[in-house]
C-alpha cells in the first residue's frame, strides 16, 4: 500500500505501581495513528498474512474474545493500529523470555487519531525498547517491507539477560508472590528485598540475610569445611592441601591413587580433574587447578568412584537433588573431536551460554579440564576417532539430571547435616554415590563440598527428570512463617478534599499506637513526625523509600491525582484505602482526564488494592465514591457528617460498619449497634471546620484495629505542621 504517516509516540511513560490500568507496572504510550485511523486491519490488503507470518505465536493471544485465536479473528474483522501495536509489543516481549500477557488500548477523545495505549513488563528498557521495535515492526508489516524479526528478538533477549531478574531469583520472588508477599527489587542485579519495613527480609539469588558471613568463610575453605564434617561424622574423602606440583603428587602417593585435584576456593567444578592416576597427570591438573582458582593452593583428594550430585538443602530439609553424567562421543572416522562435540552435544537446545539453559556448552579446545581428559587419551581436540571409538569428554557433566524421588533419606539427612555442620540456611552439598538410593557409607561415597549460594537452576530446570522442584517456594517457607506476608500496614489516601490533613491524622493514630510510622504526602517525608529530606526523589520513589526503612513499622500515603497517572503508586496493596471525592478532573485535562467518569477509573486504583483483610474506606455524601464499594476485595466503612445518608443508611441496615456525626460526638457504628461515640472535645485542635477529615481518620483506625478510646487520645494530641 501507499506509504502512510507513521505511528508517533506523543508520550512514554513507565507507571512502576498499581495505576488505573492495572495493579502491575506498565508502560503507558500515547499513540497519534494518523491516516491509519482511516485503515484499520481488514482494510490493509495482506496485513493479517504478513503479521501473522512474522509473530506466528499471535494466534495463542486471545484478546478481548477470550480463546486462543481472538486476536486473529479481530485482525481479520478489522482492528486499528494502536491495538495490533499493543499486541505485537507483548509478543516481542514474550519471545525475548520476558512473559507478559496484559495489554489494553483506549481511544481518546482527540478526533479519533489518538490512542493511549498500556502494556505489562517486568523491565522498564525492555518495554521501551520492544514498543520501538514494536512500530518498526508493525510499520513494515503494513507498508509490506522486510523485517529481521530474528534479529530484534535476539537483541531484546540480549536486554532481558542483561536487566531482569536471572531465573532462579525470578522463581523465588514469583513463590513470594503467590503467598501474597511483595517485593522490591534493590539493584540492578538479583538482590531482591521480600516484605516492607521492618517484616521485610532480603535474598541475593539463594542467599538470603540469614545467611551467615562465618558459614561462607567455612563453606570456601574446602579443607575446614573437610575437617568439620569429619568431626561431625560425616564421610568425606581424605585430602590434603598442596603448593606445589611436587607436593601434589607427593600427596597423591600418600593417599594412594587414583586422586582428585581441584583449586582451594573453586566453585562450579572449575579446575577439578578427577580419577588421576598417573604423575605427569597430576602436575598438569595441580597447574590447570592454580589456573582456574587463582592461587597455589591446591586440594588433592581420595577419588571417590560414581557419579556427581548436587543436593540443595534449605533450612532442615533437603529439598532437591540432580546427578550428573559422564559425556562421551562416538567418532565417525570423519570429524575431530571437536567438531564431533559440536554436533553431538553442543546441538542440544538445553545447552548454551544462557542462565535458561540447564546445560553449558562443551568447549574441548579451550576447556583446561576436557584438554587433560583427552591428553589422558592421547588425544586433542583436533584428533579425528576412528568410526565408532567412544570418547570421554567429561567424566561428570553439568548436574542437571533430577533424582530428587530417588534420595535415600540416610543421604538426604547426612546432606542436611553437613549444611547445620557448617552453619549455613541455604546448601548445596556436592556429593559422590554410585547409587543415590543406597545409603553412602554402605557404598564408599562421600561428601566433597559444601557451597553458598548454590544454583538454582539445576533444580528449576532439570534436563531429565521430573518437573520442576520448588525451590523457590522452600526458600519463602524458610523465610516467612506459613502466616506470614511481610507486609506492615498500609494505608492510601486518595483524592482532593482534606487527603493531606487526613494522612496526617491517620499516620498520628498509628504512632500513638506504639509504631514507627511513616508518612508520605505533597508537603514531605515523615517518620514519626520528623520530616525527613527527599532530595530530588519523585513522590513514587519517596514513598519507595518509606518501604525499604527497616525500622518503619507502619506507613501512609497520600497519593495525589497526578502522581496516580504519572507514576502509580507506590506499593502493591494496602491494608486500608481512603477516597475523599471525584473532584479534581479540572486540572487533568492533559492526561484526557475531562470529567467524573474519567475521575472515578484514577480514584479507583486506590480501591482496586485493598487487602481481602483489609477496609476501603469511604466519603458516603459523594456518589461516585459510594460506587466503589463494591470495588473493594475488603470491608467498607462508610463516614459522613450526615447519619441519614442514604450510603450510611443502607450500609448499617446490612450490618456494616460506617463513621457519622452527631450532636454529641462522632459515632462508630457495626449495623444498629453503636460501638462508640468519641465526644467532640476530643476534636484535635485548631481543626474546627474539618469534622469530615476527622471522620475518615476515625474510619481508618478503627479499620486497623485501633481501640476507640486510643483513636479519642490520639486526636485531642493531634498537631498540624
Amino acid at each position: 500500500m501507499t506509504k502512510k504517516k507513521d505511528i508517533e509516540f506523543l508520550r512514554v511513560t513507565h507507571l512502576r505501581g498499581p495505576n488505573i490500568w492495572t495493579y502491575r507496572p506498565v508502560i503507558e504510550a500515547w499513540l497519534d495513528i494518523g491516516e491509519l485511523e482511516n485503515f484499520p486491519s481488514d482494510k490493509i490488503p495482506g496485513l493479517y498474512e504478513r503479521l501473522t507470518a512474522m509473530l506466528p505465536h499471535l494466534i495463542e493471544h486471545r484478546c478481548g474474545v477470550g480463546e486462543r485465536g481472538g486476536f486473529h479473528e479481530r485482525l481479520r474483522e478489522g482492528t486499528y493500529a494502536g491495538h495490533i501495536l499493543e499486541h505485537v509489543v507483548l509478543e516481542l516481549q514474550n519471545l525475548a523470555g520476558m512473559r507478559t500477557g496484559f495489554g489494553k488500548t483506549r481511544q481518546t477523545s482527540e478526533a479519533g487519531v489518538i490512542y493511549k495505549m498500556a502494556f505489562r513488563t517486568r523491565q522498564e528498557q525492555v518495554g521501551r525498547a520492544a514498543l520501538t521495535a514494536g512500530r518498526e515492526l508493525l510499520m513494515a508489516a503494513i507498508e509490506d517491507r522486510p523485517y529481521d524479526v530474528a534479529g530484534t528478538v535476539a537483541k531484546l533477549t540480549e536486554l532481558v539477560e542483561r536487566l531482569c531478574l536471572g531465573p532462579s531469583t525470578s522463581n523465588i520472588v514469583d513463590a513470594a508472590t503467590d503467598r501474597r508477599i511483595p517485593s522490591i527489587r534493590l539493584t540492578d542485579g538479583n538482590l531482591v528485598q521480600l516484605g516492607h519495613g521492618a517484616r521485610q527480609r532480603r535474598i541475593w539469588t539463594a542467599e538470603t540475610d540469614a545467611t551467615s558471613a562465618i558459614a561462607e568463610g567455612i563453606a570456601s575453605d574446602k579443607d575446614l569445611t573437610k575437617s568439620l564434617l569429619a568431626s561431625a561424622g560425616v564421610p568425606v574423602p581424605e585430602g590434603e592441601l598442596v603448593t606445589s606440583e611436587d607436593a601434589a603428587w607427593e600427596a597423591a602417593e600418600d593417599i594412594g591413587v587414583p586422586v582428585v585435584v581441584k583449586p582451594y576456593d573453586g566453585n562450579h567444578g572449575r579446575g577439578v580433574t578427577l580419577n588421576l592416576v598417573d604423575e605427569q597427570d597430576v602436575r598438569a591438573a595441580y597447574n590447570l587447578a592454580v589456573q582456574r582458582g587463582g592461587s597455589r593452593n591446591v586440594i588433592v583428594e581420595r577419588f571417590v568412584p560414581g557419579n556427581e550430585h548436587r543436593l540443595l538443602v534449605v533450612g532442615k530439609r533437603m529439598i532437591a537433588a540432580a546427578m550428573g553424567e559422564s559425556l562421551w562421543v562416538t567418532g565417525d572416522g570423519k570429524q575431530s573431536v571437536l567438531e564431533l562435540c559440536n554436533t553431538q552435544i553442543n546441538t542440544d537446545p538445553r545447552r548454551g551460554t544462557t542462565e535458561d539453559k540447564p546445560l553449558g556448552l562443551v568447549q574441548p579446545d579451550i576447556s583446561g579440564e576436557i584438554i587433560l581428559e583427552l591428553q589422558r587419551q592421547n588425544m586433542t581436540h583436533e584428533s579425528v576417532p576412528h568410526a565408532g571409538q567412544q570418547v570421554l569428554i567429561q567424566p561428570n557433566g553439568n548436574v542437571a539430571v533430577d533424582v530428587t524421588d530417588l534420595v535415600h533419606p540416610d543421604v538426604a539427612e547426612m546432606a542436611t547435616l553437613a549444611a547445620r555442620v557448617v552453619g549455613l540456611d541455604i546448601a548445596g552439598i556436592d556429593l559422590v554415590a554410585q547409587d543415590i538410593a543406597k545409603p553412602l557409607e554402605a557404598q564408599g561415597g562421600a561428601i566433597i563440598e559444601v557451597n553458598a549460594s548454590p544454583g538454582l537452576l539445576a533444580h528449576l530446570n532439570p534436563a531429565e527428570g521430573s518437573q520442576p522442584r520448588p525451590v523457590g517456594a522452600a526458600i519463602v517457607d524458610q523465610l516467612f512463617a506459613h502466616d506470614e506476608t511481610g507486609r506492615i500496614p498500609v494505608v492510601g489516601v486518595a483524592g482532593e478534599r482534606h487527603s493531606v490533613l487526613i494522612a496526617k491524622l491517620t499516620a498520628w493514630l498509628l504512632q500513638v499506637s506504639g509504631k514507627m510510622t511513616g508518612l508520605g504526602c505533597e508537603e514531605g517525608i515523615y517518620l514519626n513526625g520528623r520530616k525527613v529530606p527527599r532530595g530530588p526523589l519523585s513522590a513514587w520513589e519517596s514513598g519507595q523509600r518509606l518501604l525499604l526503612n527497616r525500622n518503619v513499622e507502619a506507613a501512609v500515603f497520600h497519593n495525589g491525582n497526578r502522581m496516580i497517572l504519572t507514576e502509580g503508586l507506590a506499593y502493591d496493596k494496602c491494608l486500608v484505602g481512603i477516597v475523599t471525592d471525584s473532584s479534581g478532573h479540572e486540572d487533568l485535562a492533559e492526561f484526557f482526564i475531562r470529567d467524573e467518569d474519567d475521575m472515578y477509573s484514577v480514584l479507583r486504583t486506590q480501591v482496586d488494592v485493598v487487602l481481602p483483610e483489609g477496609a476501603a474506606v469511604l466519603n458516603a455524601s459523594d456518589p461516585r465514591v459510594v460506587e466503589m464499594a463494591d470495588l473493594s476485595d475488603g470491608f467498607v466503612i462508610f463516614y459522613g457528617l450526615d447519619e441519614h445518608s442514604p450510603a450510611i443508611v443502607e450500609h448499617r441496615q446490612d450490618g456494616e460498619r460506617a463513621v457519622f456525626m452527631r450532636n454529641n460526638g462522632f459515632v462508630l457504628a457495626a449495623g444498629a449497634n453503636e460501638v462508640a461515640v468519641l465526644p467532640l472535645s476530643c476534636m484535635p485542635a485548631g481543626q474546627k471546620g474539618n469534622e469530615e477529615a476527622v471522620l475518615a481518620a476515625i474510619g481508618a483506625g478503627w479499620a486497623l484495629g485501633l481501640e476507640p478510646g486510643l483513636i479519642a487520645a490520639a486526636l485531642r494530641t493531634f498537631k498540624a505542621n
